[in-house]
């Protein structure tokens, strides 16, 4: 019985010693860019927010964000809003996938989820969280007011996989009118470019 938890305990200890944090280094002051390879019918990140009260400064590695978003994303306060964000890399002048990805089919229950990546960069930053619960992005009109936060874009505990070039993260979001099981027209695609450098 010693042995084998000795041997367990020995490659917990080398998986640990064998994860490495990476840094994407983003290229973009204005952090997001329309996908290149949109899905019928979506829009960029102005198709899903009104950016002109929002600022973005680059500053060395960082990106300073301040100011507010609005939404103008038109579609029913009743929709379903399903979400999700891909690393694709680039390879050989192919972008390809890798084996990160996150998806939600209830974006709207999971904003403000503490647990949630998108929460540890942006939602956490958002001012009268409380209030804003019961608002998400398919509330065309609600303006997300920000604290002052960096984007400082770190996958940490990354085990198994080297993550050296050129990559991107590629956000879909889509609506869906539950009570006639169809999924809205217009829909949201937008990518964040950048190198991925081990720290």
């Amino acid at each position: 019985m010693l042995l084998p938890s000795l041997l367990l305990l020995t490659l917990r200890m080398v998986c640990q010693v064998l994860a490495v944090d990476y840094e994407m280094l983003i290229d973009d002051p204005d952090v997001f860019a329309d996908c290149l390879e949109n899905p019928p019918g979506a829009k960029g990140a102005s198709g899903l927010f009104n950016l002109d009260e929002l600022t973005f400064t680059l500053n060395g590695d960082k990106i300073h964000v301040e100011g507010n978003v609005t939404t103008v994303w038109d579609v029913e306060p009743t929709d379903r809003i399903t979400a999700s964000a891909r690393l694709m890399q680039l390879d050989r002048g192919i972008w390809q996938p890798t084996v990160f990805s996150i998806a939600t089919q209830d974006f709207c229950a999971l904003m403000y989820d503490k647990d949630q990546y998108w929460f540890k960069y942006w939602t956490r930053y958002v001012e009268d969280m409380d209030a804003m619960k019961s608002k998400c992005v398919n509330h065309k009109g609600t303006k997300l007011v920000h604290s002052p936060f960096d984007i400082n874009m770190v996958l940490s505990n990354v085990r198994g996989t080297t993550l050296h070039g050129r990559y991107k993260i590629v956000v879909t979001l889509e609506a869906f009118d539950d009570e006639k099981n169809v999924k809205r027209p217009e829909s949201i695609c937008m990518e964040i470019i950048g190198d991925c450098e081990r720290l």
